[in-house]
């Protein structure tokens, strides 16, 4: 059934079915990109959700810049951070962000992204931490630095299960991944950390690993499985047009494995214009040949099983936490508190069934 965007309160929320997952989104992304990475997540939220109730709830990064169009929109749609901390909520994804400094800690938002770290350890059952925001996460938890890649590595990749994992059940050995990034974190640091890596490619390097962190799990993209078909023609595009205008000094690639044999020789031709004339006009014809070709959603069912497999997770976890709550309610009031042996009780079991 569809993701709902709610900004009711969460005890509301409870009251009107015990049974609802409620997930919170950290839209990091820049104002371009911002309502489409609400719609990429939503709508992969919902392909994995045909039986669940999932409410999604919007927050934002407060010191992350922001243009009048999307601070209205902020203001109509999403809630403040403050609201995150009084706790409820099964699951976050957080998203990364367009860097402006050179070093992470360096970046305006870090304090906000660091308490958000802490927060999520003692009160998700899970968090996804996607691209900028795995980087930054595992800076701050561990010390990994991430490094700078020769070029951006951009397209679509064959990635390859690595370990079994509740994240990864039903997946095939090997699936599709787009990913689209500057930086890379080594693999040899994440395992010498405690990470377990669940999926690679020789291409990308590590895509997905995880980390159990206080109660919550922690699981970490480098790839987007979220993307839409046209996710990654965008970026080139708008790479492009920094290229064009002046604001980067390198012509960008064309994303590797994602478009057809036709998309592709056109765009080919495009950039060696751009590479022989500069000119921000050329620009409407990327938008010319983007309405001629054809984007394949070649990871779509490999993306809607790890977000169908988190969600599971998430109820699983909330259902061992009633049954939890429930069996600690039926000890004997001494006995929780420790003042009696279990012997003295009728029910041998009951002891059992208490412990954890």
């Amino acid at each position: 059934m569809p993701v709902v965007t709610d900004r009711r309160g969460l005890a509301e929320l409870r009251r009107r079915s015990a049974d609802t997952l409620v997930v919170g989104l950290v839209n990091n992304m820049p104002d371009a990109a911002l309502q489409i990475t609400e719609r990429q997540f939503r709508d992969a939220l919902s392909a994995a959700a045909p039986d669940r109730t999932v409410v999604l709830k919007l927050f934002t990064l407060p010191e992350i810049v922001r243009g009048d169009a999307a601070m209205a929109h902020i203001r109509s749609t999403y809630e403040p951070l403050s609201a995150l901390w009084g706790g409820g909520f099964d699951g976050l994804i957080v998203t990364g962000a367009e860097p402006r400094a050179a070093a992470l800690p360096d970046e305006p938002y870090w304090s906000s992204l660091v308490k958000l770290v802490e927060w999520c350890e003692e009160h998700t059952t899970s968090t996804i931490w996607s691209c900028l925001a795995a980087h930054a996460a595992v800076l701050y938890l561990d010390g990994i630095a991430r490094r700078r890649l020769r070029d951006k590595l951009t397209g679509v990749f064959g990635c390859k299960k690595v370990t079994e994992h509740p994240i990864l059940a039903g997946m095939r050995a090997r699936w599709l991944v787009p990913h689209a990034r500057y930086n890379d974190v080594p693999q040899s640091a994440l395992t010498a950390n405690g990470y377990q890596v669940l999926s690679h490619s020789p291409d990308v390097g590590v895509d997905m690993f995880a980390k159990q962190r206080d109660r919550s799990l922690f699981l970490f993209l480098q790839g987007h499985p979220e993307h839409d078909a046209r996710a990654l023609f965008r970026e080139f595009r708008r790479d492009s047009l920094r290229y064009l205008k002046r604001e980067r000094s390198e012509c960008p690639t064309l994303p590797r494995g994602y478009f057809d044999v036709r998309t592709g020789s056109a765009m080919e031709a495009l950039r060696e214009r751009a590479l022989q004339e500069r000119d921000p006009e050329l620009i409407l014809d990327f938008s010319t040949a983007e309405a001629r070709g054809q984007f394949v959603h070649a990871w779509r069912e490999p993306a809607v099983q790890i977000f169908s497999n988190w969600l599971s997770y998430l109820t699983e976890q909330r259902v061992r936490e009633r049954v939890r709550v429930r069996t600690f309610r039926t000890i004997p009031v001494g006995m929780a508190l420790g003042r009696s042996h279990p012997a003295e009780h009728s029910d041998p079991g009951m002891f059992a069934r208490s412990e954890w």
